[in-house]
């Protein structure tokens, strides 16, 4: 396999929970929440599912216990923003520290303990295709449910009543009141939703790329879904692709070390951090100016309407 084939196909597992947790992030961001605490439900979800998947032995009931947390950790982010009204940094921030102590306090004892993780799975006839195959259809389950979640996402944001609330939400909320819907349940829906796509990211990442449980294992993966949002212009389509970009930057260490080449570990592991901080810089001011209207009160420090 090429070292161009490799960095690809790493980059589709390795982007696959930034790429859960980045659609999940567009969805609440869509309704005016901005979550930094998308880093904590990664975490909650990545345990949940390694704790569940290790007593039961179905990687499926894994997975959705990491759905599950992740919703409910959002959940009290959602709380503490909508019906408390407390800053939406601030909150995100203490959620996401939450979510470290616990997982932490909990997580200690699966440390080293063995799963039955999803194992890769080749579809017949596409996995087969030169270059392409190897990419993208020689992954596990949850890559390929990504593959159905991306545009279901776009379809039901753009397509749906329930998207248009959802963009009301974060572009006019005052119109949704005129018309006596509950702004406040549509955004404490759409946070918690978002957290469940990023709790799902969270158990791809433990059992499904790395097999393994350790502290604090999602490492910034958070942080850049919650990044690459903003710069994607709040798409869910665009985020599929620059998921994969980052991804690509994960898994450009470990290709080049399994080939020999003597390069600085800690040096590779900067290069994703240092690619947001470059498009963020490029795309920035541009691609802020694109947020919904209530988003950006909370880019200015202003007060979000209930």
């Amino acid at each position: 396999m090429s070292i161009v084939v490799d960095v690809l196909s790493g980059g589709v597992r390795g982007g696959t929970s930034i790429l859960y947790a980045g659609v999940g992030e567009t969805v609440s961001e869509r309704a005016g929440v901005i979550n930094l605490g998308t880093e904590g439900a990664m975490l909650a979800g990545a345990l949940s599912a390694y704790m569940v998947a290790s007593h039961t032995g179905n990687p499926w009931a894994g997975a959705l216990a990491g759905a599950a947390a992740g919703g409910a950790i959002s959940s009290v982010h959602a709380v503490l923003v909508v019906k408390r009204k407390a800053n939406q940094f601030a909150s995100g921030l203490a959620v996401l520290f939450l979510s470290l102590g616990l997982t932490s306090l909990f997580g200690s004892s699966y440390v080293g303990k063995t799963i039955t993780p999803f194992t890769v799975w080749e579809v017949p006839l596409l996995g087969d295709l030169p270059f392409i195959g190897p990419i993208l259809f020689q992954q596990d389950p949850l890559v390929y449910l990504s593959y159905l979640v991306v545009p279901l996402v776009w379809y039901v944001l753009f397509r749906t009543r329930a998207g248009l609330l959802v963009r009301t939400a974060g572009a006019r909320s005052e119109a949704l009141t005129v018309h006596g819907y509950s702004v406040a349940r549509i955004r404490m829906g759409a946070v918690i939703t978002g957290g469940f796509l990023a709790g799902l990211g969270g158990a791809h990442l433990s059992i499904a790329y790395t097999n393994s449980w350790f502290e604090n294992m999602v490492a910034g993966r958070g942080f850049i879904a919650v990044a690459l949002v903003i710069f994607a212009s709040w798409s869910p389509l665009k985020v599929f692709g620059g998921a994969y970009l980052f991804g690509a930057a994960l898994s450009l260490g470990p290709a080049l070390q399994a080939r020999g080449f003597e390069i600085n570990q800690f040096a590779l592991h900067v290069i994703p951090f240092v690619l947001t901080l470059v498009v963020l810089a490029v795309l920035g001011r541009r691609t802020i100016s694109a947020a919904p209207a209530e988003l950006k009160r909370v880019f200015e420090n202003a007060p979000v309407d209930p």
